[in-house]
């Protein structure tokens, strides 16, 4: 609510701090405020001098009364800004010079009758800066034979210059540029010899943070290249030769196949990970870009052996210019190996040590995005110049040249800085309070962790789509992965999807049309329920081919979710069937959760289909969509098979490993393909090398390295210490190296036949059935069944020429189990051969018997049986 009537001098002044109030229209202002018997006043000072006082607003230059509309805001304005669609509306004078005046502090105020003040407070100006500053033209450092220009949007800024470096860091500016404003846009026309040097951003601006004209410091948000820690903007042009790798041009034609989104599998990987403790990978390039060229390196090969199994993407954690890791490596700290190794499987010294650096190291995730466009400068051999450039496509390439398409990890719901003055801040200091989401006093929006980005906002929603563009085109990425992507409006998601498609080898040099999204659908925070808009959440992008993380399936699968106590079991974690020390409820409650459970797997086996019919643990045939979770939400959102992402195990939350450790007894048939741990950390993102090891040798996994760091794990080291203290939960490398084969011969095995890969709902709606079903259901055991065409099915085109008919059997029991079904007589199964030629000893063991049409699999296995065709 607006600060009302006279009251202390502090609260006279909070109320211009806070921005309760929007100028929604070049037309229009809406503010939530009573008004009836008053009169409302626009202020506006250029040298921010507006004060409030006993006797009302001092210091304007420009005062206007504005009248009510009692017409509302209109449904334009309503359906952009829902959250304030019940505010009162005020007419703004046509006769004003609004353009100008965006530029100023602004206030308004509300007087009674009696001529005192009753509220006041700033204003909001997305909206009007939209109607009038929208702009589709050149942003940023444009190259042509004759010379560089410049080109910034900042239609609030007074004045605006570029000051032009040759070093990297320190000195003086060689040149200090005025640009010249036309319509919101700064630009202006530099020489061919800037190109290699820096530059900086020298705005003088409004910022109602602080209530002043502030001459902010800011980099391009358009940089193509940055210098270490993103202090200055590197004048480069990607499109020069000199920053081509040898065949960068034909790299297009070069792509691994990809026929279907349908035949896509992922495999998430962070760039310092993968190589910073590969002794076969070169020192100087241990968790750099340029590991991923080391051909014979253990990691190299590992990627390899993925990519021949049937692996299609690699999704790279961020590796754009983030916060948190210093560009140069002789900044870091280090913590002694040999001292960590010293220490107890349990102990809390390990995390200690770490935490100690873990600000000042070289390890980060990456999500505290600074500059979307250029590529982190930690992750190459010079973060000066253009190495970060080349070196990068170098990674692209190597990756593409063993099989691999590459998705970067986006970030584009959140930035790491904000206001005039912090030194990660960029777009806040370019056009105050207009990049960055704000709640309804003005505030920023913090529900993703920090400066909520506002998509809503049409140069937001361009900065993100040119981002993107140049991601794709300039360096050859393969995909995109949206964290948060919930935060973001659909309409972005839908026009950078649209915007993909149009890309072309021939027009661009690369196939859009190959280039798949994705993200976390997640709806929460002031966008949850449409609340900024219609957002990408799940439900909301059905039918636009663009993926999202089906959490549906991982907590059904692991228990509880990753908010839950953390002993919750779930379908493969040991629910009824091998019960810890958790409790669950009663037996009938557990036997209700691991039917229930089982019904969300075969929704999400179904692709998560909407449609997809499945009869439940009750006997009823329902929908997808009306298989519910626990706390009532549909399970199925997707109406195509490539728009839900199937997962149990990412960056975030535990390892597979460690939750199944965590939660019932430690089996090595499951798990991520090398049996990682972090040692029960739950959220390494600042945990440091030491609890992120990755180990390509097969001779470790990791686990038992120390008590995970207390910040986010304290409250479990009782459950934890007495697991990572206990030797039995280690893994020999034998059980990793049986783990790394059954990963390879599962991913062998969806890539045998098509009918794994089903590209359309109706195809599923056809082919796809479940047997155990229904309310007498063998507790622990899933039954799919994929048909083919064949004779005597009529109206079904044959898909495989090998396989005509396959059963896959899920028994998660500690013991084996048979299946029986009639309609699965008399047929000539057998097991799969990638699996009958496998060392797995228990699934060689899976057995099939005509006469009955009954199904043998041992305990934890999970064996797929195939009819091969007369050929």
């Amino acid at each position: 609510m607006p600060v009302e009537g006279p009251t202390s001098s502090s609260q006279l002044q909070d109320s211009l701090l806070y921005c309760r109030a929007y100028w929604v229209s070049r037309s229009r202002i809406a503010w939530n405020v009573d008004a009836e018997d008053g009169s409302c006043y626009l202020y506006a000072s250029k040298t921010a001098f507006l004060s409030v006082t006993n006797d009302g607003i001092q210091g304007y230059d420009v005062r206007i009364k504005l009248e009510v509309d009692n017409t509302g805001l209109s449904e334009n304005v309503t359906e952009k800004f829902p959250h304030i669609r019940d505010y009162k509306a005020f007419k703004v004078p046509s006769t004003l010079d609004v353009k100008s005046l965006v530029k100023c502090q602004l206030a308004v105020a509300i007087f009674n009758s009696d001529g005192k003040w009753s509220a006041a407070t700033g204003l909001q100006l997305p909206g009007v800066l939209d109607e009038l500053f929208s702009y589709t033209g050149p942003l940023g450092a444009v190259f042509s034979q004759e010379a560089v220009s410049l080109y910034l949007w900042a239609p609030t800024a007074q004045a605006l210059s570029a000051c032009i470096y040759e070093d990297p860091s320190g000195g003086d500016p060689v040149e200090i540029v005025p640009l010249q404003e036309f319509n919101g846009v700064w630009s202006a026309n530099g020489l061919r010899s800037w190109e290699g040097c820096y530059y900086v951003y020298e705005v003088s601006v409004y910022h109602s943070s602080t209530l002043r004209v502030e001459k902010c410091i800011a980099n391009d948000p358009y940089a193509r290249g940055l210098s270490a820690d993103g202090r200055r903007t590197l004048f480069v042009d990607l499109d020069s030769d000199a920053l081509k790798p040898e065949g960068w041009d034909n790299l297009a034609d070069e792509k691994p196949d990809l026929l279907s989104f349908s035949d896509i599998s992922i495999y998430e990987l962070h760039i310092r990970d993968f190589s910073a403790n590969d002794p076969t990978v070169d020192p100087d390039f241990r968790g750099c870009y340029l590991a991923f060229a080391s051909q014979d390196s253990a990691g190299v090969c590992h990627l390899k052996r993925l990519s021949s199994a049937g692996i299609t993407h690699v999704h790279l954690l961020p590796t754009f210019q983030f916060a948190d890791v210093a560009d140069e490596k002789d900044k870091w700290k280090y913590a002694d190996n040999q001292v960590l190794e010293s220490f107890p499987p349990d102990s809390d010294e390990q995390q200690d040590h770490i935490t100690a650096i873990q600000n000042e190291d070289g390890y980060n995730w990456g999500y505290n995005p600074v500059i979307w466009g250029v590529p982190k400068g930690s992750y190459a051999s010079n973060p000066n110049g253009p190495c970060r450039t080349i070196e990068f496509r170098k990674m692209v390439q190597a990756l593409n040249h063993i099989g691999l398409r590459v998705v970067l990890d986006v970030v584009y719901n959140h930035l790491h800085g904000n206001g005039p003055f912090d030194e990660n801040s960029v777009l806040d200091k370019i056009v105050p309070g207009y990049y960055l989401r704000l709640n309804n006093d003005g505030c920023i929006e913090h529900s993703t962790c920090v400066n909520n980005t506002a998509s809503e906002h049409f140069m937001v929603e361009r900065l993100i789509i040119d981002d993107l563009l140049s991601w794709t085109v300039q360096y050859k990425v393969d995909g995109f992965r949206f964290d948060l992507m919930g935060h973001i409006m659909k309409r972005t998601m839908v026009k950078a999807r649209s915007m993909l498609n149009g890309l072309s080898k021939d027009t661009r040099g690369v196939d859009g049309s190959s280039i798949y999204i994705y993200g976390e659908g997640w709806d929460f925070g002031e966008v949850a329920k449409n609340g900024r808009g219609i957002n990408a959440s799940q439900f909301n992008l059905r039918g636009t081919g663009i993926g999202s993380f089906n959490d549906r399936i991982r907590d059904a699968l692991l228990g509880g979710s990753p908010f839950g106590h953390p002993l919750q079991q779930g379908f493969v974690t040991g629910l009824l069937l091998q019960p810890n020390d958790h409790d669950h409820g009663s037996k009938a409650v557990e036997e209700r959760m691991l039917a229930g459970s089982k019904d969300h797997i075969q929704v999400g086996m179904a692709a998560n289909l909407r449609d997809f019919v499945v009869t439940n643990y009750e006997g009823q045939e329902v929908k997808g969509s009306e298989v519910c979770t626990y706390d009532g939400i549909p399970v199925a959102y997707a109406l195509s098979p490539i728009e839900t992402i199937n997962y149990v195990s990412a960056h975030d939350n535990e390892t597979l490993f460690d939750i199944v450790s965590l939660k019932g007894i430690p089996f090595f048939h499951s798990g991520d393909e090398i049996l990682r741990s972090k040692s029960l950390d739950r959220d390494s993102y600042n945990s440091g090398d030491w609890f992120n090891r990755l180990d390509f040798s097969y001779k470790s996994n990791n686990w038992g390295i120390g008590l995970p760091p207390k910040e986010k794990n304290e409250k479990n080291w009782p459950l934890i210490k007495p697991r990572l203290a206990d030797p039995s939960f280690k893994p020999q490398s034998s059980h990793i190296l049986a783990a790394v084969e059954n990963f390879l011969n599962v991913l062998q095995i969806r890539y045998s036949s098509p009918l794994f890969r089903l590209r359309t709902a109706n195809a599923i709606q056809q082919r796809v059935r479940f047997h155990n079903t229904g309310p007498s259901w063998v507790p622990g055991v899933v039954v799919m069944s994929i048909e083919d065409g064949h004779e005597g099915v009529p109206g079904l085109s044959q898909l495989d020429p090998i396989y005509s008919y396959i059963v896959v059997i899920v028994n998660v029991c500690p013991t084996a189990v048979s299946f029986a079904n009639p309609a699965l007589r008399a047929r000539t199964f057998e097991l799969h051969p990638v699996q009958a030629m496998s060392t797995d000893e228990f699934v060689k063991n899976s057995m099939y018997e005509a006469l009955t049409g009954s199904f043998t699999v041992p305990s934890r296995t999970t064996a797929v049986f195939v009819e091969p065709r007369n050929i």
